[in-house]
């Protein structure tokens, strides 16, 4: 036996915790123990009378005679002897104690979600909103009921609310009754409707409803949940299903894809993926219903916002192509010009626009190429590479900037070798901060020895000439000292460190953006170091004009309202970015490990260092203010180059 009752009208459960917990926990189980099924039904049986009575109030323990035909029926258990109508009312009252306790530390409902979750919607009024399919005039019913507790099964039961009337009769169930009918009055100050029926009484008999009282609730649900009630809708209008303005983005007929590319529009409007015919349309168009039948199922729709999204969208496809940053801003979810549109949102709802399929590969973040391997690349490249590598060719082809934004160390710069080899349109330019010039040349040797390299640095020498090279090197401060790389035109120009142009407003910024060039990379670990306007200068080189001015920009990002959304999918398809902890991208990296290794001073740096500590205490002692604290930073100094060497000091 699992339950033993002892002489003071506790139990002892199986499992850790306070045996009222646990006995209320039972309530939401299913045990196979006759013993412990016995105390799971006086769980539910309390928990039901508590969701039932205002908070504040204590479930009246049960009338004697059901708690005489309880323990009479009651199966065998340890301790049954003791087991009694009174030692029930004593458990009851125990059990109570204990969750009004936990009750006024926090609240009911934080005390049901915890401890009896199940039994928060106990005691509930629920709107019932259903099919009527067998009348055309009134295609819906309605119903509303309350929940009394849980079937064995542990699913709400469902009264009708009118029996809810007849079970609170009389003074003493009044503040429960209250308390049940209360939602529906505070459902009633926000929604006319429900106080109409409240007033009338209809809200306690089944109704079949007209097509328009049934949207009238539908619209109404987040108020009436707001207020307190339940409702149980159609599973079709969780979907909110609605035929929509589909638009079709896409370059113009014989237009390559491309930044120069024109976009133009095709406008229809379909539902569930299928354009609907001109006859559909037109009876689509006039309804006055808000609720439609449409290819054998109910769909929401709002003719006025529907032909005033159709009527815009045909007048911009007359009006002719975009474009592409236009029509790329569009597909993002942005305005054309990213100014605030009031309308913007309202129009949104019944506007579905897609990209054609000449589009999908740059917006999905495809990488088509799928080259075979290069015999020039001395390196075998792991498939994140490769897929970067194919990344930046399909960009590059197409005239639009590219941002590699790989974690450290998973190899953008032999993925930029491997680039550069597949490509012998013409010479390359890449920018590197000067510290990492020998790293750049040294990982050229070593994987793409073919290329011929020339460094426009005077610390560095050259094997070939400018005109000779395929990709030429030089640092920033460089371009604005070497005029020639200003008026070179570039097949690629890539940027190592792109950071390096964040503050767009600097010369060297000014200086690298103007160069041209036929497309563009940029290499960095961090697109977005401090602050949003630090994008908007890696964009301006990358693809200028994609996030408009810098003022057009900061605009645009405020009336977001922290909603980056839109912005994400803009800068999305451009920028490509793995982390070393993604086992998706590199699988058989070792975890970092970390071994602490301590050395130990040696006599000569002993002395200095207790030298220092006295000097520094006896000083202290007459100095105040900002004296004092730099008097502790230099000791600090002092003590950090004796221990890494005593000739430091």
């Amino acid at each position: 036996m699992a339950v033993q009752l002892t002489p003071g009208a506790t139990l002892r459960l199986p499992g850790d915790g306070d045996w009222r917990e646990l006995l209320l926990a039972l309530a939401s189980d299913r045990p196979s123990e006759p013993d412990l099924a016995f105390w799971r039904l006086y769980a539910r049986r309390y928990l039901t009378s508590l969701c039932q009575l205002p908070p504040g109030q204590q479930p009246p323990i049960p009338p004697e005679a059901e708690r005489t035909q309880l323990s009479q029926n009651a199966p065998p258990m340890e301790g049954g002897e003791y087991l009694s109508p009174d030692s029930l009312a004593q458990i009851w009252t125990q059990v109570d104690h204990w969750v009004q306790q936990q009750i006024a530390q926090e609240s009911l409902d934080h005390f049901l979600q915890e401890h009896a979750p199940r039994w928060r919607q106990v005691g509930r009024v629920y709107f019932h909103l259903a099919e009527n399919k067998d009348n055309e005039e009134r295609p819906f019913a309605f119903l509303a009921t309350y929940t009394t507790g849980l079937s064995q099964g542990g699913r709400l039961q469902h009264v009708p609310l009118r029996k809810s009337l007849e079970t609170y009769a009389g003074e003493r169930n009044q503040q429960a009754l209250i308390k049940l009918l209360s939602p529906i009055q505070r459902a009633a100050e926000s929604c006319p409707w429900v106080d109409e029926m409240l007033q009338s009484g209809h809200i306690y008999q089944p109704l079949a409803w007209p097509i328009e009282k049934a949207y009238q609730l539908l619209r109404s649900a987040p108020q009436l949940e707001e207020a307190g009630l339940s409702i149980l809708l159609p599973d079709w209008w969780k979907k909110r299903p609605r035929p929509r303005v589909a638009v079709t983005v896409g370059p113009t007929p014989g237009s390559a894809l491309g930044a120069d590319a024109l976009l133009q529009f095709q406008v229809q409007i379909a539902y569930d993926q299928q354009n609907l015919s001109p006859q559909e349309i037109q009876d689509l168009l006039a309804q006055q219903n808000h609720l439609v039948r449409l290819k054998g199922q109910w769909v929401e729709v709002d003719r006025d916002k529907l032909q005033q999204a159709l009527d815009h969208w045909k007048l911009l496809e007359s009006a002719g192509p975009v474009s592409f940053h236009e029509g790329m801003r569009m597909l993002a979810g942005a305005s054309p010009n990213l100014k605030d549109d009031p309308n913007g949102s309202q129009e949104r709802e019944w506007v579905h626009l897609q990209a054609a399929d000449s589009l999908r590969p740059l917006l999905e973040g495809s990488r088509p190429q799928d080259l075979p391997p290069d015999p020039n690349l001395k390196a075998e490249l792991r498939p994140y590479q490769k897929q970067g590598v194919d990344w930046l060719l399909f960009l590059s082809r197409l005239g639009l900037g590219a941002c590699l934004a790989d974690d450290m160390g998973l190899g953008k710069t032999i993925q930029v070798l491997a680039t550069l080899l597949a490509q012998s349109q013409g010479p390359s330019l890449l920018i590197v901060p000067a510290s990492l010039l020998g790293n750049w040349r040294a990982e050229a040797a070593r994987f793409a020895p073919k290329l011929k390299l020339y460094f426009a640095h005077p610390s560095e020498t050259n094997q070939y000439e400018p005109q000779q090279a395929d990709l030429v090197l030089t640092t920033y401060p460089q371009i604005t000292r070497q005029p020639w790389l200003q008026q070179q035109s570039w097949h690629l120009l890539i940027l190592d460190e792109a950071q390096a142009i964040k503050n767009a407003g600097t010369r060297q910024s000014q200086t690298v953006k103007k160069l041209q060039a036929t497309s563009r990379i940029a290499l960095t670990g961090t697109p977005v170091e401090n602050r949003l306007g630090d994008l908007w200068s890696l964009f301006d080189f990358l693809n200028p004009g994609l996030l408009g001015s810098a003022k057009v920009f900061s605009d645009w990002v405020k009336s977001l309202n922290h909603q980056f959304a839109p912005l994400r999918q803009l800068v999305a398809p451009y920028i490509l970015r793995r982390l070393k902890t993604d086992r998706k991208v590199i699988s058989d990296l070792p975890d970092k490990t970390e071994t602490p290794a301590y050395c130990g001073l040696s006599k000569p740096q002993i002395k200095l260092y207790e030298k220092v500590l006295q000097t520094l205490a006896k000083a202290l002692e007459s100095k105040t203010g900002i004296a004092r604290k730099g008097l502790v930073l230099q000791s600090l100094m002092q003590l950090k180059q004796i221990c890494n060497h005593h000739s430091q000091f």
